[in-house]
């Protein structure tokens, strides 16, 4: 361990050196602002290394704007992984950044994002100035500028509309920020884009459905990168996906992911696409969206699901501790907690495979999502065209039928989103199946959801969400606990009641009783989490566990 020189602190003395010495396993976890040239970089930026007296870190790009500084057009630190912290921590800052990175105050404003919370916007304010460096308006603004990046650098998209997609509410504000943030024009950034990114026009035929099931005409179409931090699981968290996709809402192989899915401003169809290397994993993301608005939520929910930002190498370090967890870790580094793109169907996914077989779950679930769920673009096959974007577009042929999406000529078209709650309690009894309490509690939920008895939020803590969930009927600790990991992020929870798991600790040598585990597993925290994974990839699933708790009124397939 190296010793700060006296005088100097601990933390920026570690960031310093983390920043000397170029290592890439900081970017996103913290910006370097330097003052004597006025700009902040991600800290394996090659510019020359400053003086110890120019430089401040911040944890966020927002709090750097605040202090007179902008981007680096060498580095350009906000195309980096996010934070981590975000996920790990659980405090007000913490939730408040998942719901600004969401697109919360484009949308509801400091007034929403303040009662989401549930506190008033001046502690809020204080809160996050004091923690973070910044309040909501300049942390949403930060985030405004980076979504117009995005989408002036992947796509042609005409700069006025891009300003309104990215959540300004005029082109002044829009220009201005950009100016202030990149030291540049919308259109110099267009400009400046590697050629490599350039993206075109590609018409993908005219009427009808793609083999995808995607209406051709429908919304806009673009392709972005989204970076991961190594090392990075993919394989892994994509057959924990396809384990459990849902023919008509979800298509999957061990490189490619494709699914529906609803977002603020209108469905939308994705396919997610291994890319990258090993150092510099990434996730390429083909997207058709009813409303640029979405882009944001959209990012950031592929982030979650995914898990791009978990630091791995930390997470390893520390599970490779355990002498039983050392081979599972050699094998598969970098392995990944799968989130959620929608709160509320993952916890009816979770009631709806109680005590049945991830197969029988799967059939159920593909039921309903055919009997009550609508269709991704109704009208598809309409005449129309399409200005999807982009360099990895498939080509088309102007008159045929052609999507962007995973062509597998076996898989059942993405033609359907999955039922909300309100169907569900309008018709879900005459198509789910089952024990009548199952049902009734499926139903209950349902209510609960429709007449905001029951609020899912990727801002709330795990403390409050777990107890709204077992305050119904039907939903016990391990349910609650396991939609808190999907929906949260929630790095240490261990489900040590369900069978798979234990079977999987056994098979490594760990104790194969709930409260020996648990005991045992405590030295893995805050990473219990993935050390979970570990185990039921161990129980012989890889990486998809297919056995549930004990038969309850808890227990469920994944």
């Amino acid at each position: 361990m190296t010793i700060p020189p006296a005088g100097l602190d601990p933390v920026f003395f570690e960031r310093y050196r983390a920043m000397s010495s170029r290592d890439s396993r900081f970017d996103g976890q913290f910006i370097t602002g330097v003052h004597s040239t006025g700009i902040y970089c991600r800290p394996s930026c090659p510019a020359a290394t400053p003086k110890p007296a120019n430089v401040s870190f911040y944890l966020t790009s927002a709090a750097a704007h605040e202090a007179g500084l902008r981007a680096c057009k060498r580095c350009l630190p906000d195309a980096v992984p996010g934070s981590p912290d975000w996920d790990i921590r659980d405090d007000l800052a913490a939730r408040a950044m998942r719901l600004i990175s969401d697109g919360t105050v484009e949308r509801e404003g400091v007034p929403g994002l303040a009662r989401r919370l549930g506190y008033s916007e001046r502690h809020l304010t204080r809160v996050l100035v004091n923690e973070l460096g910044a309040g909501p308006l300049a942390l949403a603004r930060a985030h405004r500028a980076q979504t117009a990046r995005v989408l002036l650098a992947s796509t042609d998209v005409p700069i006025t509309e891009v300003a309104f997609a990215a959540g300004f509410g005029s082109v002044r504000q829009f220009n201005d920020t950009i100016a202030v943030v990149y030291e540049r024009t919308p259109t110099e950034l267009r400009r400046a884009r590697p050629a490599r990114a350039q993206p075109r026009a590609q018409p993908l035929g005219v009427g009808g459905v793609g083999e995808a099931g995607f209406g051709v005409g429908d919304g806009t179409g673009l392709d972005l990168l989204l970076p991961a931090r190594a090392p990075f699981d993919g394989v892994g968290v994509l057959r924990f996906l396809a384990a459990r996709g849902l023919a008509g809402l979800e298509q999957a192989t061990d490189a490619r992911y494709a699914r529906t899915l609803r977002l603020p401003h209108g469905p939308a169809t994705m396919e997610l696409t291994l890319s990258g290397t090993a150092a510099a994993p990434a996730v390429a993301c083909r997207a058709r969206l009813a409303s640029l608005a979405d882009l944001a939520p959209l990012v950031s929910r592929v982030r979650r699901l995914l898990d791009l930002d978990a630091d791995s190498r930390a997470i390893d370090l520390a599970l490779g501790r355990d002498p039983q967890l050392v081979a599972g870790i050699a094998a598969t580094p970098g392995m990944r907690v799968p989130g959620s793109v929608d709160p509320e169907e993952t916890l009816f996914r979770a009631l709806i495979g109680q005590q049945v077989s991830v197969a029988s779950a799967r059939t159920a679930l593909t039921r309903l999502a055919a009997a009550l769920g609508d269709d991704v673009y109704p009208g598809a096959g309409d005449s129309g065209s399409d200005t999807t974007t982009g360099t990895s577009a498939t080509s088309a042929t102007t008159g045929t039928s052609q999507s962007p999406f995973i062509h597998d000529p076996t898989a059942a078209p993405l033609t359907r989103l999955f039922p909300t709650a309100q169907r569900i309690v309008t018709e879900g009894r005459g198509v789910l199946r089952g024990p009548a309490a199952r049902i009734d509690a499926i139903i209950g939920v349902a209510e609960a959801l429709c007449s905001g008895d029951l609020v899912l939020s990727y801002g709330q803590t795990r403390e409050d969400l777990e107890s709204r969930l077992t305050a119904l009927a039907g939903i016990g600790p391990w349910t609650a606990g396991y939609v808190a990991l999907r929906v949260l992020g929630s790095p240490d929870i261990l489900l040590t009641s369900d069978l798979a798991l234990l079977q999987g600790a056994e098979r490594l040598g760990l104790p194969a009783e709930a409260r020996q585990l648990a005991r045992h597993g405590a030295a893995w925290a805050p990473w219990r989490s993935y050390a979970g994974m570990h185990l039921w990839r161990a129980a012989g699933a890889a990486a998809t566990p297919r056995t549930a708790t004990p038969p309850g009124p808890d227990s469920l397939n994944r």
